[in-house]
């Protein structure tokens, strides 16, 4: 293959909002790499989500006035929009996370957080009263058996019924980020929403935590990132940076350009990506178990991408055959006129 096919190819690739999509994954799954360091030092859960947002809120302000360019109606036109996903789609689904994780395993916690694609298309189902293609369920028993696998959530495993509704309502405000995120919006850059709302979420976090809802415990040790030992600040630099500023950003690009549905199931690579992060910086090696999880993840996205582009397909070839009808609504040959009939004069 050339190099322009190649790089035409990536572009391409770029352009669907796929590769954008599993960059945004990859960052945000750093996120528990670079917490798990923190919090082995003594921060607490509250203290790491409130300076993570804090910080990525900060950063984006600045750009997000430059993209605004003084149209401060913006804000004003989509103060709601803002306002829910900072409080849903950021404060809230981090807050029952962390209450659920207080109650359960990790690993069932994020399991049902990540009930969220199944969810949407439960919700898609019930909203349009047509059932899912064959396609995307097959996709969604992947990604869901994969992500099982991933998780490795073999052995004796905490069940609370309280935690488990905490753990749900995580996944519901999963699939409020998702909608929110991908609704077509021409005027709400992706910039601004992530600094809005990434802002309205750290307000949040910091009132809980003065409420005494949440423990507010900060820490000045050395981390340990792989065979290194760093500064505490280089741990909250990548949870903030990596996993928030990029993260978000990211994923409302490809959210926008995907739609919630083929989003919120790309997003299921994040548990994968995750786990390499573990490995490379915590030195926590997955199994093989969950390498094949990893793949069935995999699977399953592709199965509901092809299916999404197949409906699209089907529905613009019926767009354009619908609009050849009505250009041409009576292409039979015209009645012959007198005019027609007349011999031609010599």
């Amino acid at each position: 293959m050339s190099a322009p096919t190649t790089k035409a190819d990536a572009k391409s690739f770029l352009a669907s909002g796929l590769g954008i999509a599993l960059f945004s994954s990859a960052v945000f799954g750093t996120s528990g790499s670079f917490a798990k360091s923190m919090l082995e030092t003594g921060w607490s859960p509250g203290a790491a989500v409130a300076v993570r947002l804090t910080g990525a809120a900060l950063i984006l302000v600045i750009p997000a006035v430059v993209v605004l360019r003084g149209r401060w109606h913006q804000l004003k036109d989509n103060w709601l929009t803002i306002l829910l996903f900072g409080l849903i789609g950021v404060a809230g689904c981090q807050l029952f996370y962390f209450n659920a994780v207080a109650r359960l395993s990790v690993g069932v916690a994020l399991l049902l957080e990540y009930l969220a694609p199944v969810m949407i298309v439960l919700w898609l189902w019930i909203a349009s009263r047509r059932r899912p293609r064959a396609l995307t369920a097959a996709g969604a028993l992947l990604s869901l058996g994969g992500l099982v696998l991933v998780l490795d959530l073999t052995g004796a495993v905490k069940v609370d019924f309280v935690g488990v509704l905490w753990g749900m309502a995580a996944a519901v405000c999963l699939v409020i980020y998702f909608f929110i995120t991908a609704k077509e919006n021409d005027t709400l850059p992706p910039l601004v929403l992530a600094s809005g709302g990434l802002l309205v979420g750290a307000l949040v976090m910091w009132l809980v935590g003065l409420l005494g809802l949440l423990p507010m415990t900060f820490s000045t040790a050395d981390t340990t990132l792989g065979p290194w030992t760093t500064p505490w600040w280089v741990s909250a630099v990548g949870l903030i940076i990596l996993a928030t500023v990029l993260a978000y950003v990211s994923g409302i690009m490809a959210a926008r350009s995907l739609g919630s549905k083929v989003a919120s199931f790309v997003s299921l690579t994040e548990v994968l990506f995750a786990v390499i992060w573990a490995w490379l910086l915590l030195g926590e090696l997955p199994g093989p178990i969950q390498l094949l999880g990893g793949l069935l993840i995999v699977g399953g996205v592709v199965l509901v991408r092809v299916d999404e582009l197949r409906g699209d397909r089907r529905a613009t070839l019926a767009g354009q055959e619908a609009a050849r009808v009505l250009d041409h609504p009576n292409d039979v040959e015209p009645v012959p006129t007198g005019r027609d009939t007349e011999a031609p004069r010599g």
